[in-house]
């Protein structure tokens, strides 16, 4: 007979977690491991966030293990997850979306603001007894541990918007939690190595993977062993996803790009080119390839709007994203904040369960009074550095090319969400001088809609700048996104201070 669940946990929590995901659910666990009581804020209705992603309950999967690389290791968080949970050390709050993050002055305790993501009958459904019914909207914690994950980076193309062109991460998406392909003959393009995971998840579920198409090239990666040769665990992965991608004839094109998608009411094929290493097509190489679906995706950016909210120092890292700056124990530059996993870059699962770990006892540490958990930790530090040296690698080999802006025409949209064209954010740039996504945004609206510039704003800023190259920037807002006015009405400060 299972045990009822502990009594609620009183607030405010030892730490406050935000994110499900390897890094945060790592996190969580191993803080409620050293004694502390522990909010896992999650805006998903079941922990594992997008790496783990899992059919819904409905769907009757017999075997989600078989869409998944180290289903083990998840299965084994989500076990002592829940035995948190029942013994009273973690407060699971899943589908809650942490809109911003304040911080009283004169006791240095942080308030989460959040607010529904699901209804709460849908978080019933994943097995987790020991939820709200009706979710807090304000969660109170002494420390704060950021664990938000990414989105993936799109840059625009002509066609990029017909249906059946999806993100390569969101063609994932869709076989892991809806059981469903995006096509049947589906051709994944891009850059980043996420594309041959992508491919060999298509194939292996029954899509016909006719190519992978590669901007870049893997030559970089012999030219510097060392982070290979210290990480033998990617070589192996590698070689195992290629020998997938070759048993199902699966063919790779390095230095190669989509430069346009074609179709009426959904993609029927694509053109492909030739690129140099600055990603310029080469004329006369152009080729067209019948599909009825494009997964595609140019790798992941970090979601740091909370982090930047709370005034966090950010680094620019080799593919031109930004990455959280924190210590070797994975301290921020804000007292009391910790981060983990790909807030601090993109660097993969492992290296995300291994921060967060390594990040939870540094928390456990400071509330212990102890100086550092050198000890402990050494061998977690250490495989965090090796792990994030190799990422640092992949970041720089698959950095997309500064030239990519000469795939677009005048009317390729570059802002689907306000349908601002490349013509009209060209105009701003040359007709009236703007040099930074801000002021694009002014005088476009490009990067205004609903998803407040995460799917545009890279290519607004390699279009507003000198060699199409900046680095993507992320603007400082006291929301980290769209909040219903009936959520801000209901909010009073004086209550959380």
């Amino acid at each position: 007979m299972p045990t009822s669940p502990a009594e609620p946990l009183r607030a405010p929590y030892d730490l406050a977690v935000v994110g499900a995901g390897p890094a945060g659910l790592a996190a969580a666990v191993t803080a409620a491991d050293a004694g502390l009581t522990v909010a896992l804020v999650d805006a998903e209705p079941r922990p594992g966030g997008q790496y783990y992603r899992h059919p819904a309950p409905g769907l009757g999967a017999r075997r989600p293990e078989a869409l998944h690389h180290g289903w083990a290791a998840f299965t084994a968080l989500e076990t002592r997850l829940r035995q948190h949970r029942h013994a009273g050390r973690i407060r699971h709050l899943p589908g809650r979306q942490v809109w911003t993050i304040q911080q009283c002055g004169h006791t240095g305790r942080w308030t989460l603001l959040t607010t529904a993501t699901v209804p709460p009958h849908d978080q019933a459904d994943s097995g987790d007894q020991n939820t709200d019914e009706a979710p807090r909207e304000s969660v109170p914690a002494h420390r704060l541990l950021l664990a938000t994950g990414t989105y993936e980076r799109q840059l625009p193309f002509p066609g990029w918007t017909l249906p059946g062109v999806v993100g390569a991460g969101g063609a994932q998406a869709m076989m892991k939690s809806g059981l469903v392909l995006p096509g049947r003959r589906v051709i994944v393009a891009g850059s980043g190595p996420l594309l041959l995971a992508a491919a060999a998840s298509l194939s292996a579920a029954g899509a016909r993977v006719p190519y992978v198409v590669e901007a870049s090239g893997y030559l970089p990666y012999a030219r510097r062993p060392g982070p290979l040769l210290r990480n033998p665990g990617k070589l192996t992965e590698g070689a195992r996803h290629a020998a997938a991608l070759a048993r199902r004839g699966v063919r790779l094109r390095t230095r190669t790009a989509v430069v346009q998608a074609h179709g009426t009411d959904r993609v029927t094929g694509v053109t492909v080119a030739r690129v140099d290493g600055d990603w310029r097509p080469r004329p006369g190489t152009e080729q067209h390839l019948s599909c009825d679906a494009l997964a595609v995706g140019h790798g992941l950016i970090p979601q740091l709007e909370l982090a930047v909210e709370l005034g966090c120092a950010t680094r620019t890292t080799p593919d031109g994203t930004p990455a959280l700056v924190v210590d070797s124990f994975l301290r921020t530059s804000v007292e009391g904040v910790w981060a983990a996993g790909e807030t601090n870059g993109v660097g993969g699962a492992q290296l995300a369960l291994c921060e967060g770990e390594l990040a939870a006892r540094a928390v456990a540490a400071a509330v212990h009074g102890e100086p550092a958990p050198a000890r402990t930790a050494a061998a977690l530090r250490t495989r965090a550095t090796r792990l994030r040296v190799f990422a640092d690698l992949m970041a720089q080999v698959h950095r997309p090319g500064s030239a990519w802006p000469q795939w677009l025409r005048g009317d390729t949209e570059i802002c689907r969400c306000e349908e601002v064209d490349a013509a009209s954010v060209r105009e701003a740039v040359d007709a009236f001088g703007a040099g930074d996504t801000r002021t694009v945004k002014l005088l476009t609206r490009a990067g205004m809609g609903w998803c407040q510039g995460r799917m545009c704003g890279p290519a607004v800023s390699c279009l507003a700048s000198a060699d199409g190259g900046a680095p993507v920037s992320v603007d400082r807002r006291p929301l980290s996104r769209p909040v219903p006015l009936a959520q801000l009405a209901r909010h009073r400060p004086q209550e959380h201070l």
